[in-house]
Parts: C-alpha cells; sequence; structure tokens
C-alpha cells in the first residue's frame, strides 16, 4: 500500500493525483449537498442544428454546462460536420456532449490517471523523465476508454431526463434567465423544484429579446421535444 501511495504522488503521477480527489470531493459534496458547481462557464460556439423543429437552427453561444445537457443525435453531426469546428467534434465524439459533462470528463480522468499509474509502476519510471511518456501518452487510450465506457449510460440519462422532467410538470415554473437570448437562440433556464435546481433547455416565445437576469416563465413545451417557450414576467 505504501509503495502504491508513492508512485501515487510521485512527479509524474501527483498532477492527475490531485486532480482525481478533487473528482472525488466534487461528486461527494454533490452527492451529499445537492449543490450544483458548475465550474465550466465559458463560452463557447456551437454551429449545429439539434433538429428540435424544421425550421429551428440552434446557432449561438451555448456554455459547457448547456453543451453538457444537449442530446446530439448522431445523424445530425454527421449531416452538419462540415459545420462544426475540431474543438465540437472531439466533444461530441467523446461523449462529452450527450451526456454530464463532468460525468464523462470524470471517467476520463480516471482512466488517464490509471494508465499513467500502471504505466510507471510496470517500469519503474514514476520519478524520472521517461514517466513523462504514460503521462502524455495516456490521453488517447484513456479518451477512447471514456467513450466506450459511457455510451452505455447515454441511454439511461436520456431516459431519466425525459421521465423526470414531464412527472415535474415544468410549465408554470419560473426563474432568472443568466444570458440573453433571441430568435432561435437556446439557453439553459435553471429552475427550483422543491428546492433542488434543475436546468432545462429554452428559447423564448415569437423569438421576443429577452436581456440577462430577466425574470421568465416557462408557458409551453416544443411538442415531442424537451426544449421549453419562455416569456418575461409581467
Amino acid at each position: 500500500m505504501k509503495e502504491l501511495f508513492d508512485i501515487a504522488i510521485s512527479i509524474v503521477n501527483l498532477p492527475l493525483t490531485v486532480l482525481f480527489g478533487l473528482l472525488i470531493v466534487y461528486w461527494f459534496l454533490t452527492t451529499l449537498t445537492g449543490l450544483d458547481l458548475d465550474f465550466f462557464d465559458a463560452d463557447i460556439d456551437i454551429d449545429t442544428d439539434v433538429d428540435i423543429d424544421s425550421d429551428f437552427d440552434a446557432r449561438g453561444n451555448l456554455d459547457i454546462p448547456e453543451i453538457s445537457n444537449t442530446e446530439v443525435k448522431k445523424e445530425d453531426v454527421i449531416r452538419r460536420r462540415g459545420k462544426l469546428n475540431f474543438f465540437q467534434v472531439f466533444l461530441i465524439y467523446f461523449n462529452f456532449v450527450g451526456l454530464p459533462f463532468m460525468f464523462t470528463f470524470s471517467f476520463f480522468v480516471l482512466f488517464w490517471w490509471a494508465i499513467t499509474m500502471a504505466g510507471t509502476s510496470i517500469t519503474h519510471s514514476y520519478n524520472n523523465d521517461f514517466g513523462f511518456v504514460f503521462f502524455f501518452g495516456g490521453i488517447i487510450p484513456a479518451l477512447f476508454l471514456t467513450k466506450i465506457f459511457t455510451i452505455p449510460f447515454k441511454r439511461f440519462f436520456t431516459n431519466f431526463n425525459n421521465k423526470g422532467e414531464d412527472a415535474l410538470e415544468l410549465l408554470g415554473r419560473q426563474g432568472i434567465l443568466q444570458s440573453p437570448i433571441s430568435g432561435e437562440k437556446v439557453t439553459t433556464l435553471e429552475i427550483k423544484i422543491q428546492s433542488d435546481p434543475i436546468k432545462v433547455m429554452v428559447k423564448s416565445k415569437n423569438g421576443i429579446e429577452i436581456p440577462a437576469n430577466t425574470p421568465v416563465e416557462i408557458i409551453n413545451q416544443v411538442k415531442n421535444k424537451q426544449l421549453y417557450i419562455i416569456q418575461p414576467l409581467n
């Protein structure tokens, strides 16, 4: 056990050990307290169709949490791939889109850490420069292992979200819009159900412009889609 600990805190493995430990703390806190810890708030442009309805085009600025809650169908990605940049294709292909981002990211860090630990342990390179070959070389196989192991969860999360949101009867719920929307732009709205925060995809009624920090209300749902229509509160 001591030898394993020494390998984990070696110069090569320490960064991933710390990151893995932080993720354990993250899941511990979110599980026990229900806190919604969104660490990824940087804007990212995604130029693709989500097939919400016949004339809907989800072009706009979505932040990382929004993308992580967006189910992008494989056929839509193939059809629109010419308009996606490399980073967007990367996120979609390795299931950082279609599953909660932190869920997929945690699997990736786990596999990356395990590969680096195993490689440096077998070759006794955890305290020398050769060990960084496993550190950087482990990224690619960790990504593919993440993709393989997270695929079965996509159906689970899709069914879970669909059934959960329907049962909660979201129509009439209110929240504060965090980013401005207009036209056909889609963003997320956080609402609370019995003090539990829930994020849903929304767009404005008739495409009207709604500034950020505006109190809004969910008034309708796009037919057969997990997309909701909002309007400002009077």
